[in-house]
């Protein structure tokens, strides 16, 4: 049994192309994932308790095809995919469904989410209740993987990463849905300082086709700022690749605490046919030179 949460869109979630933004699909996935929990408990017969707490240990969000403001609300289906010992696994997909019961699909993500202790902060095992409340949605599947990057200090972007306070949940963290945003800022600063050496090239837009989020470590509110490392791991004929870290670290010559890892897979895009597209000739080239150290493979 799979379950589903109409989620109606806001006009702010629109991005430049007029397409819902990344970050705000992983807020979507937040509301349903809520709903689901809360449908879970009911069918168990259990109240929540004060202690009980879930966090988010990864995000793998897959972007099928780009979703433009409407009044009607998008549909998420989710389902429980895998329950390990200390962890469990959502599945989503977010569709809109015409009458004669054709989809269109617009993401579809997976998140695994553990169970602690909140007065510790401090993990814990999945118990039998919980189990059970998650049985009528299991779907089983495959596993999740963990989110391998390498991002070597010397050839990597650097931007700051300043917390705000509207950005903390419950547990007085900062929410998952907040790193999408941190990784955004910082790579769309880095392509704003990509287009000086860029002159003389068309400009595409890009889209992301792919973002996988590991969470390591709680971010908190602090003044000082966080640091996110950013390079391009591979540019392809269509599309490149972004591993990105944020940390707690200061400067380049300390490594810090890694808080936060991302790998993301860019599409160039076609404003006027929204589909992607293939650069014209030169351009690869010159953004391969544009990117200079930053770059660590190409094909």
């Amino acid at each position: 049994m799979r379950h589903r949460y109409d989620c109606p869109l806001r006009w702010g979630d629109i991005d430049q192309l007029n397409h819902v933004n990344n970050v705000k699909y992983v807020d979507y996935l937040q509301e349903a994932r809520g709903a689901l929990l809360h449908a879970c408990r009911e069918a168990a017969g259990v109240e929540a308790h004060h202690g009980d707490a879930y966090v988010v240990v990864r995000h793998e969000v897959t972007f099928k095809a780009p979703l433009r403001f409407r009044f009607q609300s998008v549909a998420i289906e989710s389902w429980v995919s895998e329950i390990r010992p200390a962890s469990f696994t959502l599945d989503h997909e977010i569709f809109h469904e015409d009458a004669d019961g054709a989809r269109t699909v617009y993401l579809r993500a997976r998140t695994v989410l553990a169970p602690f202790v909140l007065a510790t902060g401090t993990p814990r095992r999945m118990v039998e209740l919980e189990r059970q409340a998650l049985a009528p949605y299991a779907e089983l599947g495959e596993r999740s993987r963990p989110v391998h990057v390498t991002v070597p200090r010397d050839r990597a972007a650097h931007y700051p990463i300043q917390v705000r306070f509207s950005d903390l949940d419950i547990y007085r963290h900062v929410n998952n849905v907040k790193y999408f945003e941190y990784f955004q800022e910082a790579r769309i600063a880095g392509i704003r300082r990509l287009q000086h050496g860029l002159v003389g090239q068309p400009r595409l837009a890009s889209v992301i086709a792919q973002a996988d989020v590991e969470y390591v470590a709680p971010i908190h509110l602090r003044p000082q700022t966080y640091d996110c490392w950013s390079v391009v791991s591979e540019i392809g004929e269509r599309s490149m690749t972004i591993e990105s870290e944020i940390t707690d670290g200061t400067n380049r010559s300390s490594q810090g605490t890694v808080l936060a890892r991302s790998k993301v897979v860019l599409v160039f895009f076609d404003v006027d046919t929204q589909r992607s597209a293939v650069p014209p000739p030169g351009f690869l080239e010159a953004l391969t030179d544009a990117l200079g150290p930053m770059v660590t493979a190409t094909r």
